[in-house]
């Protein structure tokens, strides 16, 4: 499009783009806290059944004690009971959801031969607040019958997102991008306060769901936002870098965390930590393009004239040029001639027109699929890894920046292709590695998970690209969303994978790893596209790999900017 030349003559990436671009991105870090703030909200601590009556002596195994509080931080479950005596003389022992009434005790001693009463707890626990203060599993007793309402709110949460995605992308194509950036934001604080006054588990999760779709939403229009306010020299970066931003808010949730162990402070601290966003973000301008294809005219010349003043230029460039020369004085035919112009219905269909094709489609669908599936076990299993967990949640988001920087520099360098499935293998045997790891070695352990993140996050970074690079024009915004779609269902699938590590705490990374290699392997197959001019028809995508004609070659450059910010313009939407 010749609207490019907008960047050429004021800048890709100068003052005026570095303020909105930085500012847009700013929000962006609510994202990340809202993703991952389940984390702590759903923290179970260490319980037990409690009893009727005062306890007066606690057992557990040597140790003793008066009260629960003092034997609880060493409770572990699987090990045995905890035999309490009651002032009224009676002998229990407590597990997490049962307890046993002893009949007729003659000592009190840990071992008993004797006969009990064995009952389920009927809603009445003791926790241990040693780490957690205060969660929703201790307000709302989420535990034993009612622990998979607990372990329901994350994957309620990514439904949400997937459903927020395909809603505000669509709206924001109708309306623009800044009502839906202004709207979301606006939802994200007021939802996201309101969470903390949940009066229950089932309103908590309505709120959790709105809360994910407003998100979700954010997190889609601003990277078309970004990407329409940069030039084509910096768009690889700016737009990989706002996940820059949501690893920038995981951090943020690790801290809060740490400092705050009551969960509806914590929520309410999360909620406000962007909210200056708020002040400034109803003066936001439309994007150039987003005018130019509305036929908002007068509206894009006042935006060009505030671009160049802003970035102290002289403004030489009207609206007129930014069409096609021959059609320059005819705006508003223009604008009536588009809706007119029809082409060819294609469908998801398209994306397998040739065995050729359905080898690159599943391929790359796949690796939206691991990508999200490994980002989100890796960033909501670190918790289980052993250790500190609030280290370990911040290093998940640490590892994430260096990993943009690596993979902006490697996919201008080395290749996309060569890029991305040396990362999905690294994450692979990283993760594999992880089995041989001892027990008793905890710090190896999160190590390789954290190598695992860091090339998974390459991975996950790059493919937006890459997809669009390896599809022609008229199905690339087809190829996008329907890899978005696995990337969704990837992130639904994810906390039900996290989850297997009650059976084995290093399972889910196993999972992530077996998976990571062998997509990595196919990513192999697929055709380099650094350097190539993005492609227009069928014939010339399926013809990625070969050696390319003069003719099409020639075509191609002729596409190639036009391409480059569709593509990066589709990737995010």
């Amino acid at each position: 499009m010749t609207v490019e030349r907008i960047f050429d003559e004021l800048g890709h990436f100068r003052r005026y783009q570095a303020c909105l671009y930085f500012a847009a991105v700013f929000q962006a870090v609510a994202c990340g806290i809202h993703y991952l703030a389940s984390v702590f909200l759903v923290e179970t601590p260490n319980f037990v059944c409690s009893v009727p009556g005062n306890i007066t002596d606690i057992l557990y195994g040597n140790l003793t004690g008066s009260s629960l509080e003092e034997i609880l931080p060493l409770f572990k479950s699987g090990t045995g009971p905890l035999v309490v005596r009651t002032a009224e003389g009676e002998q229990w022992e407590l597990s997490r959801c049962r307890c046993a009434l002893r009949i007729d005790p003659k000592d009190f001693t840990y071992d008993f031969d004797g006969n009990k009463t064995v009952r389920a707890c009927t809603g009445s626990f003791v926790y241990d607040h040693t780490e957690v203060h205060q969660s929703i599993v201790t307000d709302w007793d989420l535990v034993c019958e009612q622990e998979w309402l607990a372990k329901l709110c994350q994957p309620t949460f990514m439904v949400g997102v997937l459903i927020g995605a395909l809603v505000f992308g669509d709206i924001a194509d109708r309306v623009g991008r800044v009502r839906i950036l202004m709207f979301t934001s606006l939802c994200q604080f007021g939802l996201g306060v309101s969470v903390a006054f949940s009066g229950n588990y089932y309103i908590f999760v309505v709120l959790r769901f709105l809360l994910a779709m407003v998100s979700s939403g954010y997190l889609v229009v601003v990277f078309v936002y970004v990407t329409e306010f940069t030039g084509i020299k910096v768009r690889t970066w700016t737009s990989m870098h706002v996940h820059a931003a949501f690893a920038v808010g995981i951090m943020v949730v690790a801290l809060t965390g740490y400092l705050v162990r009551v969960w509806w402070i914590y929520q309410i601290i999360l909620s406000v930590c962007t909210s200056p966003f708020l002040l400034f973000c109803w003066k936001f301008p439309e994007t150039p393009f987003y005018l130019m294809a509305k036929g908002r005219y007068k509206e894009a010349q006042s935006l060009l004239e505030a671009i160049a003043s802003f970035n102290g230029l002289d403004c030489r460039l009207k609206v007129e040029e930014l069409l096609e020369p021959e059609n320059g004085g005819a705006l508003l035919e223009k604008a009536e001639e588009r809706p007119v112009q029809t082409e060819k219905k294609l469908s998801i269909l398209d994306l397998f027109g040739s065995w050729r094709m359905v080898g690159r489609t599943c391929t790359v669908w796949a690796i939206w699929f691991i990508g999200s599936l490994g980002y989100y076990v890796f960033s909501l299993g670190s918790v289980n890894l052993g250790g500190n967990q609030y280290i370990n949640l911040f290093l998940v988001g640490a590892v994430e920046l260096p990993s943009y920087l690596v993979g902006c520099f490697a996919m201008d360098r080395i290749g996309r292709k060569r890029t991305c499935a040396p990362a999905l293998l690294l994450a692979g045997v990283a993760c594999m590695l992880i089995i041989i790891v001892p027990g008793d070695i905890e710090a190896l352990a999160i190590a390789l998970s954290m190598t695992g993140k860091f090339a998974i996050a390459i991975a996950f970074g790059l493919i937006y690209l890459y997809t669009c690079e390896l599809y022609p024009t008229i199905i690339r915004s087809l190829a996008v969303g329907s890899g978005s779609m696995m990337c969704r269902v990837g992130s639904v699938v994810a906390p039900f994978c996290v989850y297997l590590a009650d059976v084995w705490i290093y399972l889910p990374q196993l999972i992530v790893g077996i998976l990571a290699f062998i997509i990595g392997v196919l990513t192999l197959l697929l055709p380099e596209t650094l350097g190539k001019p993005l492609t227009s028809t069928l014939e010339e995508a399926e013809a990625l790999g070969r050696k390319p004609s003069k003719k099409n070659s020639a075509q191609g450059n002729k596409d190639a900017e036009d391409g480059m910010e569709m593509s990066q313009h589709e990737a995010k939407a």
